[in-house]
This record gives C-alpha cells, sequence and structure tokens, in this order.
C-alpha cells in the first residue's frame, strides 16, 4: 500500500517534493494545497489534484502524511502547530534559533491530534544537525565548526522577499576561506559568527521603494543579518532573470579534535555537500522522513519528532534484513 502524500504550498520545495514522490515507489502525491486560485496552480503528476488550502482538513482520511512548504519567517510557525492536530507532518522550519519554542508548540498541537510531527527537516537543520550529533559522541574532546556555502539560502531570500519594496531577492551565503582553511588544519580557532561567513543579497526593489531603508532593514534583521557583514546589491528585473535564477548551495560540517591519554592524536571529521539545487535536495530529505513519520504513526508513537528521533532504518525503502545484508 503507497504512503499518500499531500503537499501544502506549491513554490521551489513544493515542486522539488512532487519530484521526490515519484521517484519514491512506495508513495503517491495525492494532493496539493494552496492559497493561490487552485485553476491557475498546473502540477505534473496526473493523478493527484490541486485544492485551495481551506480545503485541506476535509482530506485529513485521504493523506497518510501533509509536508508543508511554506518559509520559516511567517509561515511554518503557523502553519505547523494547525496542521499537526489533523495530520502527521513533516516540515523544513530552519530559522535554528527559534526551534525550541516551534517544538513545543508544534509538540503540543501533534499529542493532541495523536499525530507525529516531524520538525526542521532538510540539510541544515536535518543532515548536518545528525552529522554534528555524531561527531560529537565520537570526539567528545573537540570543536564544531559548520559552513555553509556558497550558495542561495532560500529561508533567507524568503525573509528579505517580505520586506515592504521588494520585489524579489536571492542571498548568498559565503564561507570565509581564511576560516574555513583554519579549521581543516585542526587549529581549532575561535570564530565569531562574522568571521566564518559573508552575506550577499540581490534585491529587485519597486521603483518607489525606499533602497536606504531596506537596505537597512535587511542588514538589522535579527537571526538573519544582525551577526554577519552583509552586501546588498540593488538590480533590475532582468538582470535577477539573467543572472539569479539557480538554487545552488552546500556547505561543510567540521569536527576537530583529539585522541590518546595525552590527546597526542588529532583528527578531523567533515562532512560535506554540493547541492545543485537547493530545493529539490531539501525535498528529497524531507520526503524521506515523510516516509519515517508515516511508519512512527503506524507504530502509535505521537508529537513532535525532529532528525535526532528517528532510526535511520525509518528512512529506507529496504527492509531490516536488506539493511543487514547490502548496507552495513
Amino acid at each position: 500500500m503507497s504512503i499518500k502524500i499531500g503537499i501544502l504550498g506549491y513554490g521551489n520545495l513544493g515542486r522539488g517534493v512532487e519530484c521526490a514522490v515519484k521517484h519514491n515507489p512506495d508513495m503517491e502525491l495525492t494532493a496539493v494545497f494552496t492559497r493561490r486560485n487552485p485553476a491557475d496552480v498546473q502540477i505534473l503528476t496526473e493523478t493527484a489534484k490541486v485544492y485551495h488550502v481551506d480545503e485541506a482538513v476535509k482530506m485529513k482520511d485521504e493523506i497518510d502524511v501533509l509536508i508543508l512548504c511554506g518559509g520559516s519567517a511567517t509561515d511554518l510557525p503557523v502553519q505547523t502547530p494547525e496542521f499537526a492536530q489533523y495530520f502527521n507532518v513533516v516540515d523544513s522550519f530552519d530559522t535554528h534559533a527559534r526551534i525550541p519554542e516551534h517544538f513545543q508548540a508544534v509538540d503540543e498541537a501533534a499529542k493532541k491530534g495523536n499525530k507525529v510531527a516531524m520538525i526542521s527537516v532538510g540539510w541544515d537543520p536535518g543532515m548536518f544537525s545528525l552529522n554534528r550529533l555524531y561527531a560529537n559522541a565520537i570526539l567528545p574532546g573537540g570543536k564544531d565548526y559548520t559552513f555553509w556555502g556558497k550558495g542561495v539560502s532560500q529561508g533567507h531570500s524568503d525573509a528579505v522577499r517580505r520586506i515592504d519594496g521588494v520585489l524579489d531577492a536571492r542571498q548568498y551565503t559565503i564561507p570565509v576561506k581564511e576560516a574555513l582553511d583554519a579549521v581543516r588544519e585542526g587549529k581549532n580557532p575561535e570564530l565569531s559568527t562574522r568571521q566564518k561567513h559573508t552575506r550577499e543579497v540581490f534585491v529587485v526593489a519597486d521603483e518607489n521603494a525606499d533602497k536606504v531603508k531596506i537596505e537597512q532593514e535587511i542588514k538589522t534583521m535579527p537571526n538573519y543579518f544582525d551577526e554577519y557583514d552583509t552586501t546588498v546589491h540593488f538590480i533590475t528585473e532582468e538582470e535577477m532573470k539573467a543572472e539569479h535564477t539557480g538554487l545552488p548551495h552546500g556547505g561543510f560540517v567540521i569536527r576537530s579534535g583529539n585522541t590518546g591519554w595525552e590527546d597526542e592524536h588529532k583528527h578531523v571529521i567533515e562532512y560535506s555537500l554540493k547541492l545543485d539545487s537547493n530545493p529539490e535536495f531539501t525535498s528529497s530529505v524531507i520526503t524521506a522522513y515523510a516516509r519515517a513519520a508515516y511508519r512512527m504513526s503506524q507504530e502509535g508513537q505521537s508529537g513532535c519528532k525532529t532528525v535526532f528521533d528517528v532510526a535511520p532504518a525509518y528512512l529506507s525503502l529496504q527492509t531490516p534484513e536488506e539493511l543487514r545484508a547490502k548496507m552495513l
């Protein structure tokens, strides 16, 4: 029996989830929910239908897992607790500083509805989080470093687009090369947030917009830009389409530590990603965790979960016997 998937929000992430579901033979896309006019949204899956978001709760018995594809700035803090009462859900909430409060709100809703709600799934938070945990457990005496980019951050770009007067925006996160090199050499430097990354923002503004005000709002935005050296460029819509349509990203999780009675041996653990399409890769991670959410729900579990709470076997199409024979 196929896992019936619903998608809420059909932007870059929603389209990526649709593609990922196609490549998972134990899943089928049942419905896409949108705030737009459903007649204006064209999806690729011929067997699925598009509905207005107001119709979602009426279909709670027809969907096994609802994947929430909104933004972390304003969508997911509202949508995830709302829908976790009625569906098993997965979101990609990526405002690291607010994950604890988001977890609390979602956990209360999911337990109320006896559902499984998986939050902050993707590559960071998500895959990078797991690798930080593994490396910490293996090298308890050491230091963690996470570098992102160079690439487009969807969450940061979305946050900028919500500023009054902004028509479109792309935000690039760029590692500081000297800092990255020092970490890879095992020097264990003390690095501030500002010393590890810079941010570069390309903005298409309304012709009547106050560009000085927009730039100030970007550079002082809490949890997004206020702790970084940020450069803002105002460009035309034509330049945006010509030079910034791709959504590449990637990054590195590194832990440097020592072993031995006198800490005489140095070790560096590094996990890296190089992504041609940030939203499609994120969608692929989310879809795997949708399988886990479904399986955990079938076992009678409920409440909010993160990637730390999911055993790897829950993610795989393969049986435990196949995993032991082929992957172990």
